[in-house]
């Protein structure tokens, strides 16, 4: 990679609007009418198609005070490249423009983090993260930002990860805004989504990551972004987060009204 090139949509069109006009329109709607805002340490905001979860993560969105600099945790979702794959270098394109990736916070934790490798194949045709930076656009003029896919399901790697994340935003003059993006159960019932979701829950409320670490693995709960909340979870209690709250739940069954077979959605922010 160099600093001209430019990882291009995989999911504009599928996922969210591929019309800017339509794309800001459907951000707004998810957005507005939100209560006070959190200067946030870290957040959880799903990535499914926005017709099932956009207004989750527009809660989030609507209530956070947004910061110009982000590290945008995603899981693998393609099994391709590396099992911790970070992007240092270029732009990522939407169709509300380019973003720039933030060099400097990068190189800073690919050298305290051997086991981060440069790799954009594991970015290229994820839509975990690409479906996040709609919604900073449609709110902020510029911002850059730092994306990880992971990969790994080890707890060690998945804690590392998060001290060295937490000790270099420690050492920043700005703000850092660090975003797991997850969805939650996949493709149970919704009662059988909703109680296993509500335990993985729980153990993010209490800014537990081993807690929600166990309780995934011996549940079989199957949150595809666990790694990355883990790390996340990890990262804020360095930066001595306190609390933590759910601002919205839902299931693909409140729009699909499939109750049989649902995804669950759960939107968190951690202060």
């Amino acid at each position: 990679m160099n600093a001209t090139s430019v990882r291009h949509p995989a999911v504009a069109g599928q996922f969210y609007p591929i019309s800017p006009q339509k794309l800001r329109l459907e951000i707004d709607s998810f957005t507005e009418n939100q209560k006070e805002t959190f200067r946030a340490k870290g957040c959880v905001i799903p990535h499914a198609g926005y017709m099932y979860s956009g207004h989750v993560a527009g809660a989030v969105y609507g209530r956070l005070e947004l910061p110009h600099r982000y590290i945008i945790l995603c899981p693998n979702h393609t099994g391709l490249g590396t099992p911790l794959s970070i992007m240092s270098e270029g732009e990522w394109e939407t169709p509300l423009g380019n973003v720039p990736i933030d060099r400097e916070l990068a190189s800073e934790l690919k050298a305290k983090v051997p086991l981060l490798n440069e790799d954009s194949e594991a970015h290229r045709r994820e839509h975990a993260t690409e479906v996040q930076l709609p919604f900073l656009q449609a709110r902020l003029r510029d911002f850059s930002f730092v994306p990880i896919a992971i990969g790994t399901g080890c707890f060690d790697a998945l804690s590392l990860l998060g001290e060295v994340i937490g000790q270099v935003i420690a050492t920043q003059a700005e703000p850092v805004l660090i975003i797991a993006s997850s969805d939650m159960n996949h493709y149970e019932s919704d009662a059988v989504t909703r109680q296993k979701d509500a335990h993985a829950i729980k153990q993010m409320l209490a800014l537990e990551p081993k807690g929600l670490y166990n309780v995934v693995n011996q549940e079989n709960i199957t949150m595809c972004g666990y790694g990355p909340t883990v790390a996340m979870l990890t990262a804020v209690r360095h930066l001595g987060a306190t609390k933590a709250e759910l601002i919205r739940y839902a299931t693909s069954g409140d729009i699909s009204g499939d109750r049989d077979t649902v995804v669950g959605y759960a939107g968190i922010v951690v202060v």
